[in-house]
C-alpha cells in the first residue's frame, strides 16, 4: 500500500474522530508522522491552540491493550517523577475512541501538546546517553514497583514474537538487501543470541514492563523538562531492550561503545545493573537490528524505511560479524 494510501484513509479516520472532541468544528490536522500510527497536529481556529491526535494503525493493537499503555501513562504521572504525555478524553470521558470503518474498528487517542524538541542525532553527546539511562533506570524503577490493573495487555517482546516463529514486525529474511551473503552471517549470528539470550534467561528480575522504543527521539526537551513520549510499543521484554533501542537505526556508529558506557554510568545513578547485564548490552542491540530490518522490509511507507532501507541490510550483516567474532561480547 502507498503512502497516499495510508494518509488517506487515515485522515478520514481522524476527521471523523475530532467530533468526538470538546474542539472546535473548523479545527484542523496536519500529519506529523507515519510509522505505526498516523500522527498529526490538531491547531484550533482562533486561539491556534494545538494537542495531537494518533491514529492507530489497523489490527496493530486492541483496545484494551490500548487501554492498558494509557493505564501506565496515568501511574507514571501519579508515582514518579518523570513526565509523560497526558491523555485527552473526550465528550462522553473515554481515553479511546473508536470509528467503525469499512475495513473494521480503528481507535484514536487524543493528547495534550508537548513542549519542548527532541535531540538532534547529528550531534549526540555522552551527556544526551547519560540522561537517557538515568530516565530508562526510572522506568524500570516504577514498571517493577507498579501493581497493573486487573486486564493489563501489552505486546510481549520475547523470542518467539521477535525473531521465532510469529515474528511481529515479520521476518529479517524478506528485508532489502538480503542476499545470501547476508542471508548466511545474519543467521549464524541469530542462532548466537538466541544462547546469549537464554542463557541470561527471561525471569522476573531479567524480563518485565518496558518501553521497548526508548530512544532519544522519543525524548522532547523543553528547558529542564524532559518528556517521554510514544509508549505505543510498551510491553514485555527483557529490560535491557531498551538499550537496544537506544541506539535505534545507528546501531553501528562508532561511538555507540561510548555512548553505552555513558548511558550505563546514567542508569546507575538510578538503579543498579549487574556485570552480566552489561554484558548483555551489545546483544540487546543486535536483537534490535534484526527487529528493525526486519520492520524496515514490512514498513516501506515509513520515513527511515525509505531513507535507509537499501543498506540497511549490510550494515546489519557487518554489525552480526564483529557480534559473532567477539562471541557475543561486543559489536565494535
Amino acid at each position: 500500500m502507498a503512502e497516499a494510501d495510508f494518509v488517506g484513509n487515515d485522515l478520514a479516520i481522524a476527521e471523523q474522530a475530532l467530533a468526538a472532541y470538546d474542539l472546535p468544528p473548523a479545527s484542523t490536522l496536519t500529519l506529523l508522522n507515519l510509522s505505526e500510527n498516523a500522527t498529526y497536529a490538531v491547531e484550533e481556529p482562533g486561539t491556534g491552540a494545538k494537542s495531537i491526535l494518533r491514529v492507530h494503525r489497523k489490527n496493530y493493537h486492541r483496545r484494551h491493550e490500548i487501554e492498558s499503555e494509557l493505564d501506565w501513562l496515568d501511574a507514571l504521572r501519579r508515582d514518579s517523577d518523570l513526565t509523560v504525555p497526558v491523555v485527552v478524553p473526550a465528550r462522553d470521558g473515554t481515553r479511546v475512541v473508536t470509528i467503525d470503518d469499512e475495513d473494521g474498528p480503528r481507535h484514536v487517542v487524543h493528547f495534550e501538546m508537548v513542549d519542548g524538541v527532541e535531540p538532534d542525532e547529528k550531534t549526540l553527546t555522552v551527556q544526551d546517553f547519560h540522561t537517557l539511562g538515568a530516565i530508562t533506570a526510572a522506568l524500570h524503577d516504577h514498571s517493577r514497583a507498579w501493581q497493573r490493573p486487573e486486564g493489563f495487555g501489552r505486546f510481549c517482546w520475547d523470542w518467539e514474537h521477535s525473531l521465532g516463529a510469529t515474528p511481529r514486525w515479520g521476518r529479517w529474511q524478506d528485508a532489502v538487501g538480503v542476499g545470501e551473503a547476508e542471508t548466511d552471517v545474519l543467521t549464524r549470528a541469530q542462532q548466537l543470541l538466541s544462547r546469549r539470550l537464554a542463557e541470561y534467561g527471561d525471569g522476573p528480575d531479567t524480563f518485565g514492563l518496558v518501553h521497548a522504543d526508548l530512544r532519544l527521539a522519543n525524548l522532547l526537551v523543553d528547558g529542564d523538562t524532559i518528556t517521554v513520549i510514544d509508549f505505543d510499543d510498551c510491553g514485555f521484554s527483557w529490560y535491557f531492550y531498551d538499550f537496544g533501542t537506544a541506539v535505534s537505526f545507528f546501531e553501528d556508529d562508532p561511538s555507540v561503545p561510548e555512548w553505552q558506557d555513558a548511558w550505563v554510568r546514567g542508569y546507575r545513578t538510578r538503579r543498579s545493573m549487574s556485570a552480566a547485564d552489561e554484558a548483555m548490552l551489545p546483544s540487546f542491540v543486535l536483537l534490535r537490528r534484526f527487529l528493525l530490518l526486519a520492520w524496515m522490509g514490512t514498513h516501506n511507507h515509513s520515513r527511515e524505511s525509505q531513507q535507509m532501507s537499501i543498506t540497511y541490510a549490510a550494515g546489519s550483516a557487518a554489525l552480526a560479524e564483529r557480534y559473532l567474532m567477539s562471541n557475543g561480547l561486543t559489536l565494535a
